[in-house]
């Protein structure tokens, strides 16, 4: 079976799921380059675009390729 290779890769993480406060990390999808905000917090979850100072979406281009 072929080894499944990752999309997201994790380039920021904060905080901790211990406390109350949660884990915030952002998210780079490796294939179209788009950052995301994940909020971590006990059972609840939720996940936007990252938006710079104009409101668009932070892309980032690279080289990685799935």
């Amino acid at each position: 079976m072929a080894k499944k290779e990752n999309r997201f890769e994790v380039v920021f993480k904060d905080g901790s799921e211990i406390k109350e406060e949660g884990t915030r990390q952002i998210l780079v999808d490796r294939e179209t380059g788009v950052h995301y905000l994940l909020w971590k917090s006990g059972y609840g979850a939720g996940v936007t675009p990252l938006l710079d100072s104009m409101g668009n979406v932070v892309i980032t281009k690279s080289d990685i390729t799935l």
